[in-house]
């Protein structure tokens, strides 16, 4: 398949929406042209890229109308590349085309149409982050890690819990008073990690697996024994 492949059935398409359509006119793949409304500008690739969204890009300095067309795919991968791609699209104002030649013809598929789009911020989230960049002690993890376990703030306050635990066993409220952790029963309860034991009714020791971890993190625990009896 080539690029000019997908130029027929882009135009028919185009045609029939009532526009006059031209091929190649000022490096552009593709411009359509409707009684006084701005050209519809379309670029014809093989395959959805870097290259083609930046080509896009650089044609919205004419157009606010502009598509970029790719050859369709097929099955699962597709679909996630496809809707990956619409994402994208319309965070850059771009529309996006698809053509499926399963009936030997081209077949259009307009996936979403060129357009100012306006980012939905999910308040939610946005309060997790901040809680969780304001809870977290220093900068324990690297950017990009992959292989080791992310330090979260509550992996942090659970490692605070185990320190003091090392002094004996103990109550969350009086955990909680001590190291200013409001979730410490929770932490204690859930035992998300398999850190603390049960030893009575409201009173919890380090286990095992806690004194194990304290080793492991080492580094960070040095950290967070100077805040945790500061």
């Amino acid at each position: 398949m080539q690029e000019t492949d997908l130029y027929a059935p882009v135009k028919t398409f185009l045609e029939s929406q009532g526009y006059e359509v031209k091929a190649e006119v000022t490096d552009c793949d593709l411009v359509a042209i409707r009684e006084n409304e701005p050209p519809v500008i379309v670029e014809l690739k093989l395959s959805l890229s870097l290259d083609l969204l930046m080509q896009g890009i650089e044609r919205q300095k004419i157009s606010d109308a502009v598509y970029v067309a790719v050859p369709a795919g097929k099955g699962k991968t597709w679909n996630v590349r496809a809707k990956n791609a619409i994402k994208i699209c319309k965070r850059l104002g771009l529309g996006l085309i698809s053509v499926r030649f399963d009936s030997g013809r081209g077949n259009i598929i307009v996936h979403t149409d060129p357009g100012a789009y306006k980012v939905h911020k999910l308040a939610k989230r946005k309060t997790a982050l901040l809680l969780e960049f304001q809870r977290r002690v220093g900068d324990p993890n690297t950017g990009g890690q992959s292989r080791r376990a992310i330090i979260t703030a509550y992996r942090q306050d659970a490692l605070r819990i185990a320190i003091a635990l090392q002094a004996g066993p103990s109550s969350p409220s009086s955990l909680a008073k001590l190291l200013a952790i409001p979730k410490a029963q929770s932490i204690l309860q859930k035992n998300y990690y398999g850190w603390f034991i049960r030893v009575e009714r409201g009173v919890y020791s380090i286990g095992p697996e806690g004194s194990a971890a304290l080793k492991t993190y080492n580094e960070i625990v040095e950290v967070l024994a100077v805040r945790t009896y500061k």
